[in-house]
């Protein structure tokens, strides 16, 4: 969808954006129909050049009429285009289904094969009707991979004879046992146009230079095939060629004959196949999709109930017009997503372009000899057995699933190999939930109970055995490495740690969800920590219980808590533990909504120095509760001149103030809790953190810092920089301010900080690229908006000059808006936030450095909006003087 531009008016910048409409309203004029956009016209004679040889060749891998294939490219593109869920996928005949074809035709027939795939096409509506796309793709990855690698070997084994010059068999086993007969009695014209079929389909498209660039444009598989059939066609070689007989003599659909049974596992088999091969592709198109700028807001994600709908009504189709069944193909999908397409037009007009050289270009498709498609088919098999599918299973310990399913395919079948690789996955996942190591060492003193895998009542006995080998009154730390535990090994736990501290023991709970620290005197933590184990939470997930207090507590000193159950990474708590309330003089409880003494006061903690740089990566970030509190910009209208440590609410009765963002000496409280606070983060750092990045950071400190990009960004404190960009030690040179303002180079009275920071970056460390980020709820930006002329100028007044013009650009009705994609922005200060984002850029490409690295190609720069409220990002988009921010979705393309 697009993002269409506000009109403008002439009323305050403050009511702009009430004024702004709905991203999807409709247009003031309408759309003027069969439209056809010309990329959507070069994408679709793309795939076409694809798609042709390829129908053929499957069709003559599985024994089918050839024109079948050309039906079910057709069908693919004409129906399955326009009512899928899926706008830029291609549908047609897929290499996936040619085993299970090929062995219905060599049982049933063709025109019950046709009956088959109507059948498969009305089971998909059904599927669809119901809305269970999404729980077809809840089978293994691995299962998948392995159903098209075994497809892909039979495919292979198969063309080999044709490609020989031979007749393939009806199963693996026989073509295998066929195959020395075969190579003893080869055909050289055939071999000759095969490996010139495979040479040109190899080198076509690594031929280096601009020349290649150009030559790429053409499709390899079009080029492998024409160049065969010229060179057939010049040489005068004896060759079996494509015979396409008159369409009036084109075999449709009949009733269904042979066993009922047979028929149904039949009808399953194809379903399963076209089904959960579109869906995947859908998925995968997704991705390909999202990692495109400005591509994802105008398509949109799939529809996948539709996309099975679509698919069902083109098997339909096809099956009764005689046509092979129907699924999303990989290939040409992948062709018409980077051939520039924009709309589900391309895959309509691709199966015009089939329907027109099926009427048409009968005389020139009769010279194509079968042996170049055989080799084209063969080529698309092989790489059915991908290896990066390989490496993939074999990381995620999921090979043995991988082998089965493939092994299966090959020998038995696809719905058997299968439903093996099924059965595989499940015995693989329960011995997983059943298999537990535990082991037990001693380091400097201290016990470490190791439990690696899921605790349940299988493990009791091993589990008591090795806590029991503990001597008494030692100290023991039990690490839990897995997200379940059942009631037996709860109890089992509980008991042993009763008796331990009972014998005068001390004992520590700790493992990857797990930030608690008990003695014997502080059995809650051990006992609430175990407790949440044994509830199967997520990571992320803690159980805060409750904190002590000092029961002999002196008059008039507060009562805090003494142990937090905070797990490093609660941020999204801001570090709000269940602590108890300070407890003035008299026994009073202090006001209920007083900030936690830990806590700073909105408006009292010191945002970093405008221009401060920091480090990015795990471990290194600030921890919970002692950073920036969120909106650490001051309201302008606040008294500066209070002290810090007085800011907060006081205590009733005593005045002694609770929540001290930056608290003076012999404050007590405040000093206490915010030391405990940060000694607490930092041992949890060098216990948890340290050794896993140590080996990393000595590295980093023998090599220096190579940094591959300058971040640019708010003090905020819940912008965490590494989390957004998934960035480590090293990656990330972050500069953070007030308003991520960067100021214009040469202005009198400027802050070179930030100018030293770019300079440092762009001609030091040779940072490739420069991140502007902004975020929502700027306080900085309220500030700007909130400004009144005249006001005193303090420290932070004279920073925010330089967000000035981003105030004056949001104002200009002679320039375009910033924008994001898919709806209008919430407020005025939304606004500002994003327009503030294009015009620090625009202050960045003034500074010297950055002008010379862009000039040489050295530099990209980039805008960011990140949506705190709904952990969003968006990245900047130079569609026009505005600028429209685009939403980042999961843009994996390892699919």
């Amino acid at each position: 969808m697009s993002a269409c531009v506000p009109t403008r008016a002439t009323d305050s910048h403050q009511n702009r954006t009430k004024r702004a409409p709905q991203p999807h309203s409709p247009p003031p004029s309408p759309p003027r129909r069969f439209r056809i956009a010309g990329a959507d016209v070069s994408a679709s004679i793309a795939v076409f050049l694809i798609a042709l040889p390829l129908s053929l060749g499957i069709a003559l891998a599985t024994g089918a009429p050839l024109q079948a294939g050309l039906v079910a490219a057709a069908a693919g593109g004409l129906v399955a285009g326009r009512l899928g869920g899926c706008p830029l996928q291609v549908s047609g005949p897929a290499a996936g289904l040619t085993v299970v074809t090929a062995d219905l035709i060599h049982r049933y027939g063709w025109r019950t094969t046709c009956a088959v795939t109507v059948l498969a096409g009305l089971a998909q509506l059904a599927l669809g009707c119901l809305r269970v796309a999404r729980t077809a793709l809840a089978v293994s990855p691995a299962i998948v991979h392995g159903m098209l690698a075994g497809i892909g070997v039979t495919i292979a084994v198969a063309q080999l004879h044709i490609v020989l010059g031979g007749t393939p068999q009806s199963s693996v086993l026989a073509n295998l046992r066929a195959l020395p007969a075969q190579l003893a009695d080869v055909h050289p014209a055939d071999v000759a146009m095969s490996v010139l079929t495979l040479a040109l389909l190899l080198l076509w498209p690594r031929v280096p230079g601009r020349l290649g660039q150009l030559m790429r444009k053409i499709p390899a598989a079009l080029v492998a095939v024409a160049g065969a059939t010229l060179t057939a066609s010049l040489t005068g070689l004896s060759l079996a060629k494509v015979d396409l007989p008159s369409w009036s003599s084109h075999a449709l659909a009949g009733l269904p004959e042979g066993p009922a049974l047979g028929i149904a596992a039949a009808v399953l088999t194809t379903t399963l196949v076209c089904s959960v091969q579109s869906l995947l592709g859908a998925v995968a198109v997704d991705k390909l999709v999202a990692g495109q700028p400005g591509l994802s807001a105008r398509v949109g994600r799939s529809n996948l109930n539709r996309e099975l709908l679509g698919q069902g009504a083109a098997n339909i189709v096809s099956g009764t017009l005689g046509g092979l069944p129907v699924a999303g193909v990989a290939v040409r999908s992948s062709a018409n997503v980077q051939a520039g397409a924009v709309s589900r037009n391309s895959t309509m007009l691709h199966g015009v372009l089939v329907v027109v050289a099926a009427l048409l270009m009968v005389p020139v498709l009769e010279l194509i000899p079968l042996a170049s498609l055989a080799a084209l088919v063969m080529a698309v098999g092989i790489q059915m057995v991908s290896l990066n599918h390989i490496r993939t299973v074999t990381r995620h310990r999921e090979v043995l699933v991988y082998a089965v399913t493939t092994l299966g395919v090959v020998f038995l079948g696809v719905l058997e190999g299968v439903l093996l690789g099924v059965t595989v996955a499940v015995a693989v996942a329960l011995n997983r939930l059943a298999h537990t190591r535990i082991t037990h060492d001693e380091k400097e003193g201290v016990h470490h109970v190791h439990v690696r895998g899921q605790l349940t009542f299988l493990a009791v006995p091993r589990l008591s055995r090795t806590l029991h080998l503990v001597p008494q009154g030692t100290h023991v730390v039990v690490e839990l490495d897995g997200s379940f535990m059942d009631h037996a090994a709860y109890e089992s736990l509980q008991d042993w740690q009763n008796s331990h501290t009972a014998r005068g023991g001390t004992a520590e709970l700790t493992g990857r969800r797990m930030g608690v620290r008990d003695t014997a005197s502080d059995r809650t933590g051990f006992e609430a920590a175990l407790a949440d184990t044994a509830t199967g939470a997520t990571s992320g997930t803690t159980t805060e219980a409750p904190a002590r207090t000092t029961a002999d507590t002196p008059t008039g000193g507060p009562t805090t808590s003494t142990i937090c159950r905070c797990h490093p990474w609660t941020p999204w708590r801001n570090h709000q533990c269940d602590h108890r309330r300070s407890t003035p003089a008299g026994g009073h409880p202090a006001d209920p909504t007083d900030e936690p003494a830990d806590r700073p006061a909105p408006g009292t903690a010191e945002p970093n120095s405008p221009g401060t740089a920091e480090p990015s990566g795990p471990g290194t970030g600030t921890h919970p509760g002692t950073g920036t509190h969120p909106g650490a910009v001051p309201n302008p209208g606040a008294d500066e001149g209070t002290h810090p440590g007085t800011a907060g609410p006081s205590n009733p009765g005593t005045g002694t103030p609770t929540n001290t963002g930056t608290p003076r000496s012999g404050t007590g409280t405040g000093t206490s809790t915010a030391g405990s606070q940060l000694a607490r983060g930092i041992s949890a750092f060098q216990r948890d953190t340290a050794p896993l990045v140590r080996g990393e950071l000595a590295r980093l400190a023998r090599e220096g810092q190579r940094p591959s990009q300058l971040f640019l960004t708010c003090a905020d404190s819940r912008l965490v920089t590494s989390m957004i960009t998934s960035s480590g030690p090293g990656d990330l040179f972050v500069v953070r301010n007030v308003g991520n303002l960067v100021p214009p180079p040469g202005e009198e009275s400027g802050d070179d900080s930030v100018a030293a920071a770019i300079e440092y970056a762009v001609d030091v460390l040779r940072v490739r690229s420069i991140t502007v980020c902004g975020h929502s709820g700027c306080g900085a930006m309220q500030a700007l908006l909130n400004s009144e002329p005249g006001s005193a100028r303090t420290p932070l007044k004279r920073w925010l000059r330089h967000g000035v013009p981003s105030l004056e650009r949001m104002a200009d009705d002679g320039r375009p808006w910033a924008r994001l994609a898919g709806r209008a922005p919430a407020d005025a200060v939304e606004q500002l936030c994003l327009t503030n984002v294009v015009q620090q850029l625009e202050h960045l490409r003034g500074h010297e450095s950055v002008a010379r690295a862009l000039r040489e190609g050295a530099l990209e720069l980039h805008g960011m909006y990140f949506h705190v409220g709904e952990a969003q990002a968006y990245l900047l988009t130079e569609a026009d003087g505005g600028g429209l921010f685009d939403g980042v979705g999961v843009a994996d393309m390892s699919a």
